[in-house]
């Protein structure tokens, strides 16, 4: 999809793209390799706080997570957006990784999971459906409940002959 269909498409989501912060430490937010765009994993950041904080669920609900989730997202795309500007823009999704700050016993990490793939394919379409992999963890950075990790693919660039 080039950029300006999805920034269209976004924009007709009600999403308003954030600025991107970070990085955070030695690393990029997003690096383009080929034809995919790898992102840094994507904290439920909004308006420079965190909208989603501790365990699941004893502290922070299913349905916040699927909310810091969701905004885990919309951070991504802004980062990857910011790859593709003056070039062709993004063709899919073929994975995502996401991680929630779990209690022990907690074993639905799918359900937060399915915020996020459920944006990705209200974007994209069938291009949005991707390999997943759900992870509980102990702890996130800053007390996150839920962190994202999206691969992008990229259009292949326009041949010039």
């Amino acid at each position: 999809m080039r950029t300006s269909q999805l920034l269209k498409k976004i924009d007709s989501l009600g999403i308003d793209l954030p600025k991107i912060s970070g990085p955070f430490g030695s690393y990029l937010p997003a690096k383009r390799s080929g034809e995919l765009i790898f992102l840094a994993g994507q904290l439920p950041m909004k308006d420079g706080q965190l909208i989603a904080t501790g365990k699941v669920p004893s502290v922070c609900s299913i349905d916040q997570a699927r909310e810091g989730a969701r905004q885990a997202v919309i951070n991504a795309l802004a980062a990857a957006i910011t790859l593709v500007k003056d070039r062709p823009g993004i063709a899919g999704v073929p994975q995502v990784r996401v991680f929630v700050n779990s209690d022990p016993d907690f074993g639905e990490q799918s359900k937060i999971s399915n915020a996020a793939s459920e944006l990705l394919e209200q974007v994209f379409g069938e291009a949005g459906k991707h390999a997943r992999t759900s992870i509980g963890v102990t702890a996130l950075p800053l007390g996150a409940a839920v962190e994202v990790e999206v691969v992008f693919e990229t259009e292949p660039e326009e041949k010039t002959d």
